[in-house]
């Protein structure tokens, strides 16, 4: 990864890495953006815009933003009012330093405690080499530095790390944030029996391979801005395929074995009994899931089809695409 530098960006926030008795200036930057595509809100049927105002609910009028204090309910209907200012006031060093307080291997942290990336930089040329030496420190131990530090009226419990010639922030939630796992409602007595455990680990080994960021891509935000564009010039819009139905236990095992063929052949077989395709070369529409039928529908055009319940699309295929009628599963 190349540096990060300061000039790139504006930092979010300026202070200080403090571990014993060192202090090396830097400033904090986003490593991450979002992209996700914002809409505006409109009322139904109108061109007129939705717009939020901070209202007074006694008197009715909009507030400034500067005349908005924060105020927490310690009882009934009774507040404590604090001013911006008396916030900074009970951490003025807290939030000007991160503090690092011990040193933990890197690899001792549960994912789940992860939250959000920074950079950190150098405010100066002279902090360099300070900076550099604690980068390289860390790195050759594998350690994290743990430490906290307030930003923007919030403590943040946060692990410094090295991340090749940068240091990178990650902002941890604290363990009392954790929900506790055991509340959820698990099923009991779920043991994998062999054959299901030896054909899921076939499919995990045959499915494995390097960790490759730049193949993937947000697909979703590019189809909300092709459907954008498509009401803007008035094309008819694509339904995609719904999702996969849920695997049947009793189909388990032949699913396992068709998606550990498929994963190996590097190929998508055609799905029909026992994974094969049908004696005359077309796949046989029963055994095909919605999601699946839904698919071979769009490639075919065929109109309708994302109102077509499963055993009208089935029809429609097979009429489109010259199935045996045999090769239909009957609708009840």
């Amino acid at each position: 990864m190349c540096g990060y530098h300061p000039s790139m960006a504006r930092a979010i926030w300026t202070g200080a890495i403090s571990f014993g008795l060192v202090s090396i200036p830097v400033g904090l930057f986003s490593a991450t953006e979002d992209h996700t595509i914002h809409f505006h809100q409109f009322e139904r049927d109108t061109s007129d815009r939705i717009r939020y105002q901070r209202v007074n609910e006694r008197t009715g009028k909009e507030v400034e933003y500067s005349d908005i204090v924060k105020g927490r309910e310690v009882g009934d209907g009774e507040y404590v009012l604090v001013e911006p200012d008396e916030l900074a006031d009970i951490a003025p060093g807290r939030s000007r330093t991160i503090d690092i307080q011990t040193f933990v291997d890197l690899d001792e942290i549960d994912p789940i405690f992860f939250q959000k990336t920074y950079w950190l930089a150098p405010t100066d040329e002279r902090y360099a080499r300070p900076y550099a030496l604690l980068r390289e420190a860390m790195t050759r131990t594998n350690r994290a530095g743990i430490a906290t530090f307030v930003m923007r009226g919030k403590e943040y419990l946060t692990a410094l790390r090295a991340d090749g010639d940068v240091l990178a922030l990650e902002t941890l939630f604290f363990a009392d944030e954790i929900r506790d796992r055991s509340a959820l409602d698990l099923p009991g007595g779920a043991k994998p029996k062999g054959k299901e455990l030896d054909m899921a680990t076939g499919l995990i080994e045959a499915m494995s391979g390097a960790w490759k960021p730049d193949e993937y891509r947000d697909t979703y935000t590019e189809r909300v801005e092709k459907l954008i564009e498509d009401k803007r010039k008035g094309r008819e819009i694509v339904t995609e395929a719904e999702p996969p139905e849920p695997t049947a236990m009793s189909d388990l095992i032949a699913a396992l074995e068709r998606s550990v063929a498929d994963a190996r052949g590097g190929g998508k077989p055609q799905k029909g009994k026992k994974g094969k395709a049908a004696t005359d070369g077309a796949p046989d529409l029963s055994e095909l899931s919605k999601s699946e039928l839904a698919a071979m529908a769009r490639e075919l055009d065929i109109k309708g089809r994302s109102s077509m319940s499963r055993p009208k699309l089935e029809k429609a295929i097979a009429a489109a695409s010259g199935a045996s009628p045999q090769k239909r599963r009957k609708a009840s």
